[in-house]
């Protein structure tokens, strides 16, 4: 039977607490879901990006000490690069995340999170190729975690299937595919991202640089664009979370300012010939999503502007596998009608 706009109401899940449902029940019974449109402007400005406050040398030594736990096995972009794993797959999901990021605008840390869950999913879990519904699955189980995780108003998960995804599934098969990546990845939702040093090393840029103080939060917002650009490109899995957040204060402060030199900007657990490689591929792949005029006068949007996130990235998307022109079912062919599989049609294991 198909799926009914009725049943949002039911869409609870597996992770998540009543709280942080997208719907509400008045004194009649009626069930209110929330749309885009319900979204208010402060709401939309406040998700562009989450704040993190500055943190001190022990915090920062805690997170690097951690950063292993929450990132991919170390022979997966090996993997990636050998096509042992489905790159073009992996790419088309990352594709529909960062679409459906901007359709909602979720924290770029939400988007990040999902590509992170995927990604160690992939390096430690196989999936059938079966028509491709498998990652379209994950990767609306992986979207939905991260939602939980980081908003403060998440969409029911059939209201989350938007932007005619090929295959739409009913709420108890997302739940069960999300307690499979939750089995996974060992339940570390938690996850270190580059977002928890960008407050870090943007304080220690303005310490050893002219950086205007008006210019702080236009610095942490293009760091942050930034490093969501780096998940569709696959050499940026080499590097780690805070080796990335160090890279892209860099190479969005622009010409202006210079690769420091000085120990002192450096972690003493990050290295700095890494981040130098890193800031060096950013530059080579990411030049068009650097706008250091955006810093010179932060009201003046970059022109002409995209007209999504995604729009930006199609330009820079993995130079190192090229997968948009030889993949038939990508998104920027005509999209085929979804369609609707009951938990009946598929296999999901139980963790």
């Amino acid at each position: 039977m198909p799926l009914s706009h009725s049943t949002h109401s039911s869409n609870s899940s597996a992770a998540a607490d009543s709280s942080s449902s997208t719907t509400s029940r008045s004194g009649d019974g009626a069930v209110e879901v929330v749309t885009p449109e319900h979204y208010t402007s402060s709401h939309r400005q406040s998700q562009t990006l989450r704040s993190y406050p500055p943190s001190d040398e022990e915090t920062i030594s805690k997170l690097i000490d951690s950063e292993f736990h929450h990132m991919p096995f170390s022979d997966y972009l090996h993997r990636c690069q050998q096509r042992s794993i489905d790159v073009i797959s992996r790419q088309d999901s990352i594709n529909w995340i960062l679409k459906v990021h901007a359709y909602y605008n979720f924290s770029p840390v939400t988007a990040f999170l999902s590509v992170n869950y995927l990604d160690r999913f992939l390096s430690s879990h196989s999936l059938p190729l079966e028509n491709g519904w498998p990652f379209q699955l994950l990767s609306v189980a992986c979207l939905s975690l991260a939602a939980k995780m980081e908003e403060l108003e998440v969409p029911s998960l059939l209201d989350l299937q938007v932007l005619e995804p090929r295959f739409v599934f009913e709420p108890k098969t997302i739940q069960r595919m999300e307690l499979r990546v939750m089995a996974i990845l060992n339940w570390r939702l938690r996850s270190v991202t580059p977002f928890d040093y960008l407050h870090h090393f943007v304080s220690k840029l303005s310490a050893f640089s002219s950086l205007l103080p008006d210019s702080f939060d236009s610095l942490i917002s293009a760091s942050s664009h930034l490093i969501l650009s780096t998940t569709r490109v696959i050499d940026f899995l080499q590097f780690t979370p805070s080796t990335m957040a160090a890279a892209a204060v860099f190479c969005a402060a622009g010409e202006g300012s210079q690769f420091p030199t000085d120990d002192a900007f450096f972690h003493e657990s990050v290295n700095k010939e890494t981040v130098r490689s890193c800031h060096q591929l950013m530059e080579k792949y990411m030049i068009d999503t650097c706008p250091s005029d955006r810093l010179k006068n932060p009201r003046v949007e970059p022109s002409p502007a995209p007209p999504s996130p995604v729009g930006v990235l199609d330009a820079a998307a993995c130079g190192s596998c090229d997968t948009r022109s030889d993949n038939p079912g990508s998104s920027s062919q005509v999209e085929r009608p979804a369609k609707r599989l009951r938990s009946s049609d598929l296999n999901v294991q139980q963790p």
